[in-house]
């Protein structure tokens, strides 16, 4: 096995110096303008010409970025644009929903080359670090790119991931378990099957980077992305905000002496640490289970396991009156918790993800109407919640991205 490609770290520090900055606002002109300009970087960016020059020309000998063709002329010579080196490589992004992995091949501008996608396993558990390694020999295999083009992986992944990327610690039904990888981080887990230097993110803080930079304008400053009820992606003054040990965003509170998970659920329905689907699944089946009838029952095979988010969206679209109840409800709880976030962080703009997004109307108009009954006025004026644009794909997107970013911010 190769050792030299993955030890080529990607940096994650978390303050960038000065170079790393700028290198980051060129960057995210390049992939959502280029071919650009250095006279258009110049003017949005505010740094003088000769700069950019200098840093441009530090991308090209990279093999970063190219110059391709002219731009129109304002008098005198016509300046050159640069956009990204297709041929500069590719990078893997492979992310979690409350319904699928999902993996993705891509090159530097973020055009999708290859995507594979699998159900989500029911547990969080070292059967899904294992599915994630099936994904990426998935992509490699489909995709037939030789390994040495691949430029980084990223990952992203809920729970609590360590300063270290050592240990995860993966929501629960109601709480926090540990998982512990044989000592190992997942980090090194991939870069010793693959030889491929990887970035281990929490999903929701991918989601939210993923979001912004497709989605949005860099005017965007302030951005949530809840990612379900588990927890919530935060960009805080245009940066991923991730705390002093990289677990903000989990917003889930319990009482850690409370032992009985029905006990912990009735006292967590607030604030409280919910299961991925907001505990429609739960609910559905509890129903069943007190004879009730329902198209989700008919959809399941009259299985309690086999009832989920996606049954339960099926037949509230068929027009299922405890389904479209259940997204109500679960709307409702969902928009309590982002209308405390609202009045904390004053965002512009709230995304709406992790799968739950895919229930549509009848969920989001719940939710919204929620945040705006319970949200202070000033703080929903100009408010935008919204649906993820990049749906089930946002995870995985973001993680691909920050990778990109990561090797821009060396360069």
């Amino acid at each position: 096995m190769r050792t030299t490609k993955a030890n080529g770290m990607l940096s994650t520090d978390k303050i960038l110096s000065d170079k790393q900055r700028k290198n980051l606002s060129i960057l995210e002109l390049v992939v959502k303008h280029g071919p650009i300009s250095r006279t258009e970087i110049s003017r949005q960016t505010g740094l003088n010409i000769v700069t950019i020059s200098n840093y441009i020309n530090e991308f090209i000998e990279a093999g970063l970025a190219i110059e391709k063709g002219f731009d129109v002329s304002t008098g005198g010579r016509r300046p050159t644009l640069v956009e990204l080196n297709p041929k500069f490589g590719y990078v893997i992004g492979v992310g979690l929903t409350a319904l699928n992995i999902v993996g993705i091949l891509v090159d530097p501008k973020m055009h999708v080359i290859c995507e594979v996608k699998k159900e989500r396993p029911a547990d969080n558990s070292e059967v899904i670090i294992g599915k994630l390694v099936e994904t990426v020999e998935e992509i490699l295999a489909k995709s037939k790119i030789e390994p040495e083009k691949i430029k980084g992986l990223g990952i992203g992944i809920p729970g609590v991931i360590d300063v270290e990327g050592q240990t995860i610690r993966w929501l629960g039904a109601m709480g926090l378990s540990m998982v512990s990888i044989s000592g190992v981080s997942l980090k090194d887990i991939f870069e010793k099957e693959f030889d491929i230097p990887t970035l281990v993110e929490h999903d929701a803080a991918c989601a939210v980077f993923g979001e912004r930079w497709f989605g949005f304008e860099s005017e965007i400053k302030d951005m949530i992305y809840m990612y379900t009820g588990v927890g919530c992606g935060l960009i805080v003054n245009g940066q991923i905000y991730r705390g002093s040990n990289g677990s903000a965003g989990e917003v889930g509170i319990f009482n850690t002496a409370v032992t009985d998970p029905e006990a912990r659920r009735r006292e967590s329905l607030a604030l409280g640490t919910w299961e991925l689907d907001l505990g429609i699944g739960y609910y559905a089946r509890e129903a069943m289970n007190k004879g009730s009838k329902s198209r989700i029952f008919e959809l399941a095979g009259s299985d309690p396991d086999k009832i989920n988010l996606n049954t339960v969206i099926e037949a509230s679209r068929a027009g299922d009156k405890l389904a479209i109840e259940l997204l109500e409800n679960a709307g409702n709880q969902l928009g309590k918790k982002i209308a405390f976030l609202v009045n904390l962080l004053n965002p512009e703009v709230v995304v709406i993800g992790g799968g739950v997004e895919q229930a549509g109307s009848v969920f989001m108009d719940s939710a919204k109407r929620t945040v705006h009954s319970w949200a202070r006025e000033a703080d929903i004026r100009n408010l935008k919640i919204v649906p993820a644009r990049l749906g089930g794909n946002a995870v995985a997107m973001g993680a691909a991205c920050l990778v990109l970013q990561r090797i821009f911010m060396n360069a």
